[in-house]
């Protein structure tokens, strides 16, 4: 894909938006900043459905099928400059495979993380959950800025976040805390030094203005989405901002877009979920203890889950895995629990002398950390850049400390991925309101799992309330993240209709949970995770989110 572009060429016609006057001492006045950035992002537009998208053959490394095609579309780093430096951001698509009387356009999806891209999301289209709706719409995916194969935003080396065993104690010493603020110091002056003055420019309201420009681009008078997570949130600052231009959009599993809790607030809520969610985790695991034999009851399970930290702690296995290792491991069971499974057979595997699963399962992949160092540097510069965070370290510690006594298995992970917001260059700026009025949207929906540990419901909650129009369809009882075309046929079934009639559930609707997942005895587990649905869902590996 191509590279940055460094210059561009002015239109003698248009005169250039975002000049002096818009500028104060020590930066933008907000509102003239504002104002600039809506006309750059109408010139983007402009410019980008005049060009269009020449698709074509995807780049041999990307080994994707012949039957998706590859293109780029170009945005401006920074939309109050709109004929300044512009990116050229990755975009993939797969032509609908209906007839001309079925066809509705474009169907885009964001998996969110930050970090994440959906250049392999039109590959969707030969599952069953998703053959009328690839019937109906071209699927297109892309790389948001900063995430390969568009330009990669990067920190610091990939060896260096690869690095392997490292310590995660759920309960840190003085000493332990001290270091690793020194660390996200570090990291985040990585950040600055390698994007220089466009690290501000990695933020979903920058994500928002891209979604637009490739709308244009694509030639489609309005927009259909898909966004999760982050992604989600993305799709909502887009429907604020733009919201004649919204033609269909589901939110799955979104953010709370509350701007008083963006942030800080938003990482403490996701810790108290996780801990929920890993207790469910290890509920399951004690009512199958008869394939695992690690206790009959969550906390026995967790008191053998406790021994293995213990034992990684002094004795790293396999030279790799360490405490961090294993806690990034077993979170992602605490995201999906298509992952239950295999977690237990590790883990079960090891308290019967074998630590082989648990190794092939935690241990770093040499040829991921590439893409992993440059998912966590997006993850660090969007979640920074897009929150209210504070600087003092106390009110970390202070807040943290009392969080981990009622959920020690997230808590202060969470904490370290987050703590270069700490020590942020970039100035701190208010995010958007998300909020629409009545009559403004069409109809929309928003899915969420009731036990989602990575975005709470109560944020899907308040999103419905602030966009008016929206549906929201629960999944009760079930708390893996990510759930449109996933494994629950309710859920795909509303998510279905919405997007070839864009009719929602009148009053909300309720699903019944999706069927858990069935043991699998320790000699069964496998040795690599092949992962789950991740085309859709954006989410943890075994290496991933990594701590700066």
């Amino acid at each position: 894909m191509p590279a940055a572009s460094a210059t561009a060429t002015t239109p003698a016609t248009v005169p250039p938006a975002g000049t002096a006057a818009g500028a104060v001492a020590g930066g933008w006045d907000p509102t003239a900043r504002s104002v600039a950035e809506a006309r750059g992002t109408v010139v983007a537009a402009a410019r980008a459905r005049e060009r269009g998208i020449a698709f074509g053959d995807c780049p041999e490394g990307e080994m994707l099928p012949e039957s998706l095609r590859c293109g780029t579309f170009a945005v401006p780093v920074d939309y109050a400059r709109p004929y300044g430096p512009r990116i050229e951001l990755a975009v993939s698509r797969r032509a609908a495979t209906g007839d001309a009387a079925e066809r509705q356009g474009s169907l885009v999806y964001d998996p969110g993380g930050p970090g994440a891209a959906s250049i392999t999301f039109p590959l969707v289209g030969d599952w069953p959950a998703w053959r009328k709706t690839a019937r109906a719409y071209d699927l297109v995916g892309y790389a948001p800025r900063g995430v390969a194969p568009s330009p990669a935003l990067s920190c610091r080396p990939p060896e260096e976040a690869a690095q392997a065993p490292t310590d995660s104690p759920q309960h840190p010493s003085a000493a332990y805390k001290r270091e690793r603020t020194a660390l996200a110091k570090v990291y985040a002056d990585g950040c600055a030094r390698t994007a220089g003055v466009a690290l501000r420019r990695y933020s979903s309201l920058d994500g928002a203005r891209d979604l637009e420009v490739l709308r244009a681009a694509l030639g489609e008078p309005r927009l259909t989405f898909m966004g999760t997570d982050q992604g989600a949130y993305v799709g909502a600052l887009y429907a604020t901002l733009f919201p004649s231009h919204v033609r269909r959009m589901v939110f799955d599993s979104p953010l709370d877009p509350d701007a008083r809790r963006l942030g800080y607030r938003t990482g403490l809520a996701r810790s108290r979920a996780l801990e929920s969610r890993f207790e469910d985790f290890l509920s399951w695991v004690a009512r199958h203890d008869d394939v695992y034999g690690l206790g009959a009851t969550a906390d026995a399970v967790r008191g053998r889950y406790d021994l293995v930290r213990d034992e990684l702690s002094r004795n790293p296995a396999g030279g790799k895995v360490g405490t961090a290792q294993l806690q990034a491991a077993f979170l992602g069971a605490a995201y999906y629990d298509d992952y239950w499974a295999m977690r237990a057979s590790a883990l079960s595997a090891w308290a019967k002398g074998d630590p082989q699963p648990l190794i092939a399962q935690a241990s770093p992949r040499p040829y991921t950390a590439k893409g992993d160092e440059n998912a966590d540097a997006v993850r660090t510069a969007v979640e920074c850049n897009d929150g209210v965070w504070p600087a003092d370290w106390r009110t970390w510690d202070r807040d943290h400390t009392l969080a981990a006594r009622r959920a020690p298995f997230a808590t202060w992970a969470g904490a370290w991925a987050t703590l270069p917001c700490a020590s942020w260059p970039e100035p701190r700026q208010d995010p958007l309101d998300v909020r629409t009025g009545r009559g403004e949207l069409p109809p929309l929906l928003v899915l969420a799992a009731e036990r989602d540990g990575a975005t709470p419901y109560a944020g899907a909650v308040e999103l419905r309330r602030r966009l008016r129009g929206a549906a929201l369809v629960t999944e009760r009882g079930a708390g893996s993240h990510g759930i449109g075309g996933a494994d629950n046929a309710c859920v795909n079934g509303h998510l279905e209709t919405y997007l070839l009639t864009g009719r929602v559930p009148v009053p909300d609707a309720e699903c019944a949970p999706h069927r858990e997942p069935n043991p699998v005895s320790p000699h069964r587990a496998v040795a690599r995770d092949t992962g789950p649905q991740r085309i859709l869902r954006g989410g943890p590996t075994s290496s991933t989110p990594a701590t700066p």
